[in-house]
């Protein structure tokens, strides 16, 4: 074995400038402290902020590879933004300690709900979004689809009181629109009819209107489709044409019972 010629032939596939890992690991160190800052009692808002900035600064560095671009002004912008963003998230709390009867206590929410968990992190990474900030909130939305199951694009426009109930398998994508009171089950998919990188700069996703309910499996799919306020989509529904308001739409699948002969 010639190690040296392997070292060198390694060295030269390795063709992205930019494909530094640290990024990715200080990205989710800095989600962690983000949400305890918010949400923890015994984390210390004031100090936490000036750490939070440290942290984001690495970040600067490591994402912001076009030199031109001020990302060095992208903090002071974000953390401004950060009370209206909490705001939002209690509410979202609320919906789902008002929504789901198996809830026992708001701070039950907070800590063990994989649904508010996935929100939270899609709000804090939506933020660096609009702002233009290179990499990380995709980033930091994939550190909570790792640990949720819940794949939301941080490009989806998310309205207030959102609630995603069991979470695990749920997929938001860039260009969905979800207004306010919007009720989401395991499994759902909020997609694209087609796949292809001409389509970038289009909404792919669907709209849903607001006081919409989703139950679980339910796909719904295009940019042209609208699913209008108040209405339900029933479990494991395939929709990809718009449905008017006040509209239930629900997939009947037909159901076989064979029994077998008693022995007795």
């Amino acid at each position: 074995m010639d190690k040296e010629k392997i070292i060198a032939e390694l060295n030269r596939h390795k063709k992205q400038p930019y494909l530094d890992y640290r990024l990715k690991e200080e990205t989710e160190s800095f989600t962690n402290l983000l949400f305890y800052t918010l949400f923890d009692v015994n984390t210390p808002v004031a100090e936490n902020l000036d750490v939070l900035e440290t942290k984001f600064s690495r970040l600067t560095d490591l994402a912001c590879w076009e030199i031109q671009k001020p990302c060095s002004k992208v903090w002071e912008n974000y953390v401004s933004r950060l009370p209206g963003i909490l705001e939002k998230l209690n509410l979202d709390a609320e919906a789902i300690l008002n929504c789901d009867p198996a809830s026992l206590s708001i701070q039950e929410i907070y800590m063990a709900y994989p649904g508010f968990y996935a929100i939270a992190i899609y709000r804090l990474a939506h933020e660096l979004y609009v702002q233009g900030f290179p990499l990380v909130p995709r980033l930091l939305t994939e550190y909570a689809h790792r640990q949720t199951g819940v794949d939301i694009n941080p490009g989806a426009t998310i309205g207030k009181s959102f609630f995603i109930d069991h979470a695990t398998g749920v997929v938001i994508g860039e260009s969905a629109i979800i207004h306010n009171d919007v009720k989401i089950y395991q499994g759902v998919t909020l997609g694209a009819h087609y796949v292809a990188k001409s389509l970038q700069k289009t909404k792919r996703h669907p709209t849903i209107m607001s006081n919409v309910t989703i139950y679980a499996n339910a796909t719904i799919l295009g940019g042209d489709t609208v699913i209008g306020e108040n209405s339900i989509i029933g479990g494991n529904a395939w929709v990809t044409a718009s449905v008017p308001a006040n509209s239930t739409v629900f997939h009947k699948p037909e159901i076989k019972i064979k029994t077998a002969p008693s022995n007795v």
